[in-house]
């Protein structure tokens, strides 16, 4: 669990990087330059730690690339004290991003491997969501809910619309939606029937998977 003067150097370059691409959301590039994104991936990854990429991590998952995580923290305008869910925890890495600016999460993975390891890593680098909770991220968190944001970090096939339902009025939904490639879509919730969409792109995640482990 080594975090050198070196590694610091490099988060710093990964945040100049990022703010080049677009990223000007302040508490983000902090959480970039904080983290120390090294220890979540393999030993064997640790050189390219701090590159703009994503990398495979346990049960044929990954860590998506920083620009793709900051950009959804960026855009899900994170305050001091929102509650947020996030669906697909993963190694944890947008989780730390999360809990670095302030905000109270809740998080679900589905892979039972990836959660036993994430549940038990996490709190060792002294990040503690709410709840990191196994389970469908598809049905959301219905006994916590409203939620002030919510984030799924897998591509869908569609929106669920639990999660949409879950939601404050003025709460955002930031999922990306699509099979092959995805297109990163932001939903506002304007009343309880109404919703603001906007689509923010193409990105490529691992799929979101419904009921299975």
């Amino acid at each position: 669990m080594k975090d050198s003067h070196k590694h610091q150097g490099l988060r710093n370059q990964l945040a100049t990087v990022l703010k080049a691409k677009g990223i000007h959301d302040e508490a983000v590039l902090a959480a970039i330059k904080k983290i120390p994104r090294h220890l979540f991936i393999d030993s064997s990854f640790e050189e390219h730690a701090y590159q703009d990429k994503a990398f495979p991590i346990a049960a044929e998952q990954t860590i998506s690339q920083p620009y793709t995580v900051a950009f959804q923290s960026q855009t899900l305008e994170v305050q001091k004290g929102d509650k947020v869910l996030e669906i697909g925890t993963g190694s944890g890495y947008q989780t730390a991003v999360l809990l670095e600016m302030k905000a109270e999460v809740y998080t679900i993975e589905r892979q039972h491997e990836l959660f036993k390891k994430t549940s038990l890593f996490l709190p060792k680098l002294g990040y503690r969501p709410k709840k990191l909770i196994f389970g469908d991220g598809y049905k959301g968190l219905k006994e916590i809910a409203p939620f002030d944001k919510i984030i799924v970090t897998a591509g869908a096939p569609y929106v669920p619309n639990p999660l949409l339902a879950q939601l404050k009025i003025g709460g955002r939904l930031l999922i990306p939606v699509g099979d092959k490639t995805q297109i990163m879509t932001l939903f506002i919730r304007k009343s309880a029937k109404e919703f603001e969409k906007h689509e923010l792109g193409d990105f490529a995640f691992v799929p979101m998977l419904e009921e299975k482990n």
